[in-house]
């Protein structure tokens, strides 16, 4: 058996784009060796939903709760890759023929966001049906390769709220460049950060062949 492995998440370094306004990226170094440091010892500063991400319900409901409440099991287990590149609006027909009973984790390759050092002005978005239909049909985690599953422009989040009243959680910003539709075994650990409106993400995609 060979496993493949693919890491799903976006390198976080200074240059990576945020959202307009949340805070950038940065490490300093407080105590460093070649200064007489006994070791280096560094800090970071990031807005929680730098790079890949799970928004928690607190991010668009102020009753909402905290990135740590999300059960670790809905980030774990099979899944399937979709490609939707060249659509700028996801509607149900995509997901044609897709068996969410043994793929309720769904990730949507958009190419909506290839130049993370770019903030992007657009992104493709789900048709205003689609999360109902996918909660009606057993999906409990939605990921995209793009920063949000609402328009950047959007003032109301209505696919946030109507995935969270579908109880799916939302993935954000993973990096599917390099991975073939197809299905996988996901593995996506957010750090357990408590009471926070999202919480950064280290994605893999898993896949076994009798090689």
């Amino acid at each position: 058996m060979t496993t493949t492995i693919y890491d799903i998440t976006i390198p976080i370094a200074v240059g990576l784009a945020v959202w307009p306004g949340d805070t950038p990226y940065r490490f300093d170094l407080l105590s460093t060796m070649e200064e007489g440091g006994v070791v280096n010892i560094g800090s970071v500063t990031m807005s929680v939903h730098t790079g890949t991400h799970i928004d928690a319900p607190f991010h668009f409901d102020p009753l909402g709760a905290g990135a740590d409440a999300v059960d670790i099991a809905t980030l774990c287990g099979p899944a399937i890759v979709i490609d939707t590149t060249g659509h700028s609006i996801i509607g149900r027909d995509l997901f044609a023929g897709v068996d969410f009973a043994q793929t309720p984790r769904i990730l949507i390759r958009t190419g909506g966001w290839l130049d993370h050092s770019e903030f992007p002005d657009n992104i493709p978005i789900l048709a205003e049906d689609v999360p109902e239909y996918m909660g009606a049909n057993g999906v409990i985690l939605l990921g995209v390769d793009v920063p949000s599953v609402d328009a950047i422009d959007s003032k109301t989040l209505p696919n946030h709220h109507a995935l969270a009243a579908s109880r799916i959680t939302a993935l954000e910003s993973v990096d599917l460049r390099a991975v073939p539709a197809g299905v996988y075994t996901l593995t996506a650990l957010p750090l357990r950060l408590v009471g926070t409106d999202a919480a950064p993400v280290r994605a893999i995609l898993t896949t076994l062949s009798q090689e």
